[in-house]
């Protein structure tokens, strides 16, 4: 039974991990875009790609890695409370990364996407479409 629940939580991970490939497409395409085609500050453009990219996530997510049966109307506003605390994270990381420490803002948006996909799959996994 627990090698089960195991593999069952190996398999949630890995199709979380697919997901938020194609939502960081979508999400680094349009930050890079900002900031390198039209000059946008890294913070700003960060959290305009972190929306695209999370509208990309609601509907592969609901659908591939948790197979979730809760209704939309209860799913999306936990789904948009989880990607708000993710977009609050964000928003935290890259500024502090950025403009407190002055890294590179792609190298930034690397380590913010890891501690937020953490935060993203658990609270989902928990709560958003238990």
């Amino acid at each position: 039974m627990k090698t089960l629940s195991v593999h069952r939580l190996a398999r949630q991970f890995v199709a979380f991990f697919g997901v938020g490939v194609a939502a960081a497409v979508v999400h680094y395409g349009l930050l890079i875009g900002l900031v390198e085609g039209l000059g946008s500050h890294p913070v700003p453009a960060t959290l305009a790609g972190y929306i695209a990219g999370g509208l990309v996530s609601y509907v592969l997510n609901r659908k591939h890695t948790y197979e979730s049966s809760r209704p939309h109307r209860e799913a999306t506003w936990r789904f948009a409370l989880v990607a708000l605390v993710g977009f609050l994270l964000t928003w935290g990381f890259m500024y502090l990364f950025t403009v407190r420490l002055g890294a590179p803002y792609l190298a930034a948006q690397l380590v913010t996407t890891g501690i937020v996909m953490l935060w993203s799959f658990l609270a989902h996994k928990a709560w958003t479409f238990a």
